[in-house]
């Protein structure tokens, strides 16, 4: 039988990435001490890898399939099919930021004023490559943990770290100074796997499904009877990814209307679609828009 070998990635990724797999229609389940979860469909084995190390997995044929962010591709300088971008979040799908720190009273404005200095962070070949672009002398380091920190303590001249939003940066007194990348998950695929016949039908599978979940996030179904007399006046409200579906009920003078809609209108929406006229509102969840 052929099988594929997906990489789930361990860490701060790993219940996003099981959860968004359940509404795709994969089920994922592994206790504390396995590396290897079980998921129920026999043409695919998975394996438990750190975000930072999937992509030379995948380079190297140990996965065929896995997620990582893109600064960890790059990283590790991984030669990789790009096969989705994944951007997601329980919060929120903005991008994180791999940006430049200092402390607040520093006098460092530029990534010019690095020159010579000393910086500390988890993504060090890239910092590297990427001040030496540029042609500025820098010392990077790799930080075992607890990066901010160590600028906070002057233990450095600056940090790169990652950040979504800059709250905690600020909460610490700590300036950012320069935005190096930006960052998301990405589903990724060995080489070799994405030419094989068998394996490339099984990812674009897994892309399409996974896709569809990540598009259904944040968004529910919406299901309303209405009057013809009342029917325009509704539709003017309805937002939908294209244009919401409309189908006579057995009263002539009576319609249903389904559409799909952003779960942070709904509480608006719903009582406009009182006032104008709508009837036996129905709101339900999905799991995938495709």
């Amino acid at each position: 039988m052929n099988v594929l070998k997906l990489g789930i990635p361990k860490g701060s990724l790993e219940n996003n990435t099981v959860d968004l797999f359940k509404k795709a229609g994969w089920r994922i389940t592994y206790d504390s001490r396995s590396y290897f979860p079980d998921i129920d469909d026999p043409e695919i084995n998975c394996a438990l890898v750190r975000a930072q190390e999937m992509s030379r997995y995948i380079e190297d044929g140990h996965l065929d399939l896995g997620l990582t962010g893109i600064d960890w591709i790059l990283e590790n300088n991984s030669d990789v099919v790009a096969v989705q971008d994944l951007v997601y979040s329980k919060v929120s799908t903005r991008q994180a930021r791999w940006v430049l720190v200092v402390r607040d009273d520093s006098p460092i404005r530029s990534i010019e004023d690095m020159e010579g200095k000393h910086i500390s962070t988890e993504l060090v070949q890239f910092t590297r490559r990427y001040f030496a672009e540029r042609n500025i002398n820098v010392n990077v380091e790799f930080s075992w943990g607890a990066t901010e920190a160590k600028v906070v303590d002057g233990l450095v001249d600056a940090v790169v770290e990652v950040t979504e939003t800059g709250s905690t940066i600020r909460a610490n007194k700590l300036r950012i100074v320069h935005e190096l990348m930006k960052t998301n998950t990405q589903l990724i695929a060995n080489r070799d796997a994405w030419n094989d016949p068998w394996k490339r039908r099984k990812i674009e599978q897994i892309r399409t499904l996974l896709t569809g979940s990540l598009l259904a996030m944040g968004k529910v179904g919406l299901k309303l009877n209405v009057a013809k007399a009342n029917l325009d006046k509704v539709m003017s409200l309805l937002p939908s990814l294209k244009a919401p579906t409309i189908s006579t009920l057995y009263y002539d003078e009576w319609f249903a209307i389904e559409s799909v809609i952003d779960t942070g209108v709904v509480r608006d929406i719903i009582p406009r679609l009182l006032e104008a006229g709508a009837e036996g509102i129905i709101e339900y969840p999905l799991n995938k828009v495709i």
